[in-house]
């Protein structure tokens, strides 16, 4: 078979029509692979998860920045989306992603400025407020604008931001409920440390000492007259956890569509792995060369992979290979027999997917060995 050059996979690539026939041996790498049957296996089973739990589902966008991967969610019956900044937001609502809730509160200037003009244009969008004075900011650019902004309060109940549960939350919902341009539209309590506790009658314990609160607070704002419509919490490893707590409406989990290293290594309800989804992102690399006879060097290393956890990349399929960190472009493998050559191309599973898939402009979406669509990483690096 004539295999292609360089400059016809990327002409094929930037044309939709012409991508038959393109393998993942034409990429060039690194590059981020998404394993469409693995990515669909994990969005139908969450999606199905909540309705069973009569739960709705919001996941979090930090993962992906993908506005083509927010709609196939939304798609699968996903209520909308939640960013982590403002700027994200931005590149999501400006895709015409809707029910985007903005997980960090708007703090500073520019950011309300930012928050304002996004709720005229996406009138459904929610902020989240932990402070008085954020508070009444929020609510003065909102009588200048001239709209109404949708303002849940977020409750401290792991190791981020927040105010605390109780009196404190119920004073500043009250606040909210007093002030002319700003509508309460919940709570948030997101318990992101209680996911990753080893173990899952550890993790059962950590995320019912985190919630509790927030849904003890739900109750308070209701006994005194707060109608509470949403209390948003949750992710990916507490998700068969927190479905169960009564007074929780919507998980906010994001990995659970691509997974990765960290979240495997947590144990799962039967046993040490948490295997309740597929892994379907990884890395291909190629061995650019092999100095010695059990030692070669990898086209990916620091640029290529997240580096905030204690793993290295892991090869797929179990290959009986070593990656160690070799520099910022570089990754070395250690093997034990002949079976690595230059010019091999290996997938890798990646430590940590949020920061990996931020680290790439876009992601090839593979059905078996072929390619069969492009997702661009629109918010890549939106992180004001």
């Amino acid at each position: 078979m004539t295999r292609l050059s360089y400059q016809d996979v990327e002409r094929r690539l930037k044309h939709g029509g012409l991508r038959a026939g393109i393998t993942r041996d034409d990429l060039a790498t690194p590059a981020l692979l998404l394993d469409l049957d693995a990515f669909e296996y994990n969005v139908a089973k969450m999606a199905a998860h909540c309705r069973d739990y009569g739960m709705a589902l919001r996941p979090h966008a930090k993962t992906h920045k993908c506005p083509q991967i927010a709609d196939k969610l939304i798609d699968a019956g996903a209520s909308g989306i939640c960013a982590a900044k403002v700027s994200e937001a931005e590149v999501f609502a400006g895709h015409g992603v809707h029910g985007i809730l903005v997980t960090t509160p708007l703090v500073g200037r520019f950011r309300i400025e930012r928050g304002i003009a996004l709720a005229s244009r996406s009138a459904d969008t929610i902020f989240v407020v932990d402070d008085a004075g954020n508070l009444r900011d929020l609510n003065d650019a909102a009588a200048v604008a001239g709209i109404e902004l949708n303002v849940a309060v977020e409750l401290h109940v792991g190791r981020k931001a927040g105010i605390a549960p109780g009196e404190p939350a119920l004073a500043l919902a009250q606040m909210i409920d007093s002030l002319p341009h700003v509508k309460f539209a919940g709570l948030q309590a997101y318990a992101g440390h209680a996911s990753h506790v080893n173990g899952y009658h550890a993790r059962r314990q950590a995320s019912e000492l985190a919630m509790q609160p927030a849904i003890a607070t739900k109750a308070l704002l209701e006994k005194c007259g707060i109608d509470c419509p949403m209390l948003s919490g949750g992710s990916t490893g507490t998700y068969n956890i927190d479905c169960t707590f009564d007074g929780l409406t919507e998980l906010q989990p994001g990995s659970y569509i691509f997974m990765d290293i960290d979240y495997s290594s947590i144990g799962g309800q039967n046993g040490p792995v948490f295997g309740d989804f597929r892994n379907a992102l990884s890395v291909l690399c190629t061995v650019v060369s092999k100095p010695v006879r059990n030692m070669a060097l990898l086209d990916a290393g620091y640029k290529g992979f997240s580096t905030d956890r204690p793993f290295v990349p892991a090869a797929k399929n179990d290959l009986g290979l070593t990656y160690e960190w070799a520099g910022d472009e570089h990754g070395r493998l250690y093997f034990s027999s002949e079976q690595v050559q230059t010019g091999d191309r290996i997938e890798f599973l990646v430590p940590h997917c949020d920061p990996t898939v931020n680290l790439y402009d876009r992601i090839y979406c593979c059905r078996g060995e072929s390619l069969e669509d492009i997702w661009q990483i629109s918010a890549r690096g939106m992180c004001q």
